[in-house]
């Protein structure tokens, strides 16, 4: 008779929360649609790279206290 294993996969939690990815999908739209910019206080330029669009949703997400893990030291 054959005994069934446990699997011993530990479950883990995800790094960003339900707010983060709500924010990030914002942000994401607004560049689509261009009214994303950049800077403080919007000041700078029309946002139109992707990839900063995400970083200006995770940010936002940060401020607001979702779930988001820290920024990378540059």
């Amino acid at each position: 008779m054959a005994t069934k294993r446990k699997s011993s996969k530990k479950s883990r939690s995800s790094k960003y929360g339900p707010a983060a990815a709500k924010s990030v999908k914002s942000a994401l739209h607004r560049e689509k649609k261009g009214t994303l910019r950049s800077g403080r206080g919007g000041k700078g330029g029309k946002v139109t790279s992707r990839k900063q669009a995400i970083a200006i949703g995770l940010s936002e997400a940060r401020k607001k206290g979702a779930k988001v893990p820290e920024k990378a030291a540059s």
